[in-house]
C-alpha cells in the first residue's frame, strides 16, 4: 500500500493532473486522492498545495521526490529482473507502440520462437512511448522521434511519407494525386500534439501556407480513422498506416513531402537482458 501511494504521489507531481495520474495507474481519481492523502494523514506532511481546486507540489513534496523516484525505478528494476529470470523460453515482454504496424511481423515471428513468453502492447504518441521507455514501464518502445540520447539504442524499422486519407465520396478521392494546397478549405482532423505525425503535417502546411477551414483533433490514430470513414473530414497519415477500408481512398502527394521514420528503442544497460535481446536479434541486432 505505501508504495502504491507513493506512485500516486510521484505521477500527479510528475504530471501535473490528479486525471491523467489515474489514467496511467489505472486507478479511478478518488482512488489516486484518497491514496495521497492517506499519505499525507499519516505522516503528518503536505506534499500537495489545494487552491481553488489546483494542486501544487509544496516545498516538502519537492524535496521528497527525487527519493520516490529513485525508489520507484528500483521497484521497477527488481520486476524486470523477475520477469528476465528463469526459463529462457518464457516471461512478459512489454512493448509501447506509436502504430503497430512496423513491428507486428517482429512480434509474429517472435511468438513462434518463444510461445511461452508473454507480449503486451501498448498504445500512445511518440513522447507517451519514450517516456515510458524511460521510466521503465515498457520494456521496448517504437517512436517516430529521432532520439538522441546516449541511454538508448536505436533500430530503424522503416520510413514513409506522409499521404492523405479521404472518404470515398470526398471530391478529392477521384484523384490519383493531390497537392498539398488542396487542402486549404478542407476540414482536417489531427492528432494530438506529442504525435509527430500531427507535428510533421502541420510543418507541411506551413511551408505551403495553407491554412485547413477546419482543425478537428481526435488522440487516437484509430480514433482518427473512423472519423474519416464517417466522412468528418480528411486527414493525413504515414502511408503504411492508411489501412485498408472500402470507404477510405488513400492518395499521394505531388510534391516532396516530409517522410516519417519509424524506430524501435530499448535502454542500453537492458539490451542484453533474455527477452529484449531475443526481440532484437529478431529486428536483425545482434547484441
Amino acid at each position: 500500500m505505501f508504495v502504491t501511494q507513493l506512485k500516486s504521489f510521484f505521477l500527479v507531481a510528475r504530471l501535473g493532473s490528479v486525471t491523467l495520474a489515474a489514467r496511467q495507474l489505472g486507478l479511478s481519481q478518488p482512488t489516486v486522492t484518497t491514496q495521497i492523502r492517506a499519505l499525507e494523514e499519516h505522516y503528518g506532511v503536505e506534499l500537495f498545495r489545494r487552491q481553488g481546486g489546483r494542486l501544487a507540489i509544496s516545498d516538502e513534496g519537492v524535496r521528497l521526490l527525487p527519493m520516490v523516484e529513485r525508489l520507484l525505478q528500483q521497484e521497477s528494476s527488481v520486476e524486470f529482473a523477475l520477469r528476465n529470470a528463469g526459463d529462457a523460453n518464457q516471461g512478459q515482454l512489454r512493448i509501447g507502440a506509436t502504430a503497430p504496424y512496423y513491428i507486428l511481423d517482429i512480434v509474429k515471428r517472435y511468438q513462434a520462437r518463444y510461445p511461452r513468453v508473454e507480449v503486451v502492447i501498448g498504445a500512445g504518441n511518440s513522447r507517451q512511448t519514450g517516456d515510458a521507455l524511460l521510466e521503465f514501464r515498457v520494456d521496448l518502445a517504437t517512436s517516430s522521434h529521432l532520439e538522441g540520447d546516449a541511454r538508448l539504442l536505436r533500430v530503424e524499422l522503416g520510413t514513409d511519407p506522409l499521404a492523405l486519407v479521404v472518404h470515398r465520396a470526398h471530391p478529392l478521392a477521384a484523384r490519383r494525386s493531390v497537392r498539398v494546397a488542396e487542402l486549404a478549405g478542407c476540414d482536417l482532423i489531427l492528432r494530438e500534439r506529442g504525435s509527430m505525425t500531427r507535428q510533421r503535417t502541420e510543418e507541411m502546411l506551413a511551408q505551403a501556407g495553407v491554412a485547413p477551414r477546419q482543425v478537428l483533433e481526435i488522440a487516437s490514430r484509430e480514433a482518427v480513422r473512423e472519423a474519416v470513414i464517417r466522412a468528418m473530414g480528411v486527414s493525413v497519415f504515414a502511408r503504411h498506416e492508411a489501412s485498408a477500408h472500402p470507404d477510405l481512398v488513400v492518395l499521394p502527394f505531388e510534391e516532396e513531402v516530409p517522410v516519417l521514420a519509424e524506430y524501435l528503442y530499448c535502454l542500453r544497460e537492458r539490451r542484453e537482458a533474455r527477452l529484449i535481446a531475443a526481440f532484437l536479434a529478431e529486428c536483425g541486432l545482434s547484441t
